[in-house]
C-alpha cells in the first residue's frame, strides 16, 4: 500500500513541472499587448487622447485591460464639453482553461461579453457573443511592430456585418511585467 502511494507521489511530483510549464504558454498569445499604451492623437481633428493599459493579475490568472479617453469637443452641437471614457475588461480562461472570454465595462453603463480569436501571430480579435435584438462588436488589435498596434472597433446591427465604429493606433510605452 505505501509503495502505491509513494508512486503516485512521484508521478504527481514529476507531472507539476509540465502543468507549470503548460501555464505560462497559456497566455503566450496575449503577451504582446501587455504594457502601457498611449493612442496617437496625431490623426485627429478634436485633440482627443487616451490610452490603455494591459496587465496580468491575480498571480497571472487573468489579464486586465484598462483604459481612458478623453475628448475636449462635444460630439453633438448642444452636448457640452465633450467626454470622458472609462472602461474596464477582464480576460479569463474558459472552462477548459484557455484564455479565450473576456468581459467588458465602462463608465456608460455597457456591459459587452467577448470570445477572442487570433489572427496568426498579427492580430488578436474580441467578438460580442450573439444576444438577439442587439448589436454585436468587434474589437481587434493588429500587431503592427514591437511598439504599435492598430485598434479598430466595429460595430454590426444584424450581428454579420460589421462596420467601423473608431480605428487608431497606439503606442507602447512602458512594458509591464
Amino acid at each position: 500500500m505505501k509503495s502505491k502511494f509513494l508512486i503516485l507521489v512521484l508521478v504527481l511530483l514529476l507531472t507539476l513541472p509540465s502543468f507549470a510549464q503548460h501555464d505560462a504558454k497559456i497566455w503566450e498569445k496575449l503577451n504582446y499587448l501587455v504594457g502601457n499604451w498611449e493612442g496617437d492623437a496625431s490623426n485627429t481633428s478634436t485633440g482627443g487622447e487616451g490610452g490603455f493599459t494591459f496587465k496580468y493579475d491575480l498571480d497571472k490568472n487573468i489579464l486586465v485591460r484598462t483604459g481612458h479617453a478623453e475628448d475636449p469637443s462635444p460630439k453633438e452641437p448642444n452636448e457640452g464639453s465633450g467626454f470622458i471614457h472609462n472602461d474596464l475588461m477582464i480576460i479569463y480562461r474558459d472552462s477548459i482553461g484557455i484564455p479565450n472570454k473576456a468581459i467588458y465595462f465602462d463608465n456608460e453603463s455597457h456591459v459587452i461579453n467577448y470570445t477572442i480569436t487570433f489572427q496568426n501571430s498579427k492580430g488578436i480579435v474580441f467578438t460580442s457573443d450573439k444576444s438577439p435584438g442587439t448589436p454585436r462588436f468587434r474589437l481587434t488589435y493588429k500587431i503592427i511592430d514591437d511598439v504599435t498596434v492598430d485598434t479598430v472597433f466595429e460595430i454590426s446591427k444584424d450581428g454579420e456585418h460589421f462596420f467601423t465604429y473608431i480605428q487608431g493606433k497606439s503606442k507602447r510605452v512602458i512594458i509591464n511585467q
